[in-house]
């Protein structure tokens, strides 16, 4: 199932989940999950912080796979095995060197795809659906607070963080909750 659209959403399966993004661009794009528990702290797993499968946050982040902006197959993969301790799980990608500088990057003309896949086998590509600028793209967030169950939602929101350093999960975390 592909959601186009920003707002478009749909009900995921919980168990595990693999975020996989990808692009063929020559762009340092960096995957990373900014994750509010239902208790506790918010949290960033990135290419600084890769995650733990087997302890919380209950997700590792592959690598970083877009140095030296090279063109080709990039891929960064973010494994999910347990939600049920979070509220929220912002899915982002940032363009690295225009975060560093507090510069504006424009996601619209690049090829970056997210892809979700479910325990079941079951795939979610998400599209962002944005031409404004901003160096960090909130392209999906898996929202946890429905009763129901976890649902995937396109949010294809952009943010210009204007640094990369020690307070910049504050700034991030602001783009993702507001």
């Amino acid at each position: 199932m592909e959601l186009k659209t920003k707002g478009e959403e749909v009900y995921v399966s919980v168990k595990k989940l693999v975020a996989k993004l990808s692009w063929t661009v020559g762009a340092d794009f960096d995957l990373a999950a900014v994750f509010e528990p239902k208790t506790g702290e918010p949290g960033l797993c990135y290419f600084g912080s890769l995650g733990d499968l087997s302890a919380f946050p209950f997700m590792k982040l592959s690598g970083d796979a877009g140095i030296a902006d090279k063109a080709g197959s990039n891929e960064e993969v973010l494994q999910i095995v347990k939600i049920d301790d979070m509220k929220k799980i912002h899915v982002v990608c940032w363009d690295y060197k225009a975060v560093q500088t507090g510069a504006k990057a424009r996601f619209a003309g690049t090829d970056v795809k997210l892809t979700l896949t479910d325990d079941q086998g079951k795939s979610h590509q998400v599209k962002l659906d944005t031409g404004d600028l901003g160096n960090v793209a909130i392209v999906a967030v898996i929202d946890n607070t429905d009763p129901i169950g976890a649902k995937l939602v396109n949010v294809s929101k952009i943010g210009t963080m204007k640094r990369w350093d020690k307070d910049s999960f504050k700034d991030l975390l602001a783009i993702c909750t507001q």
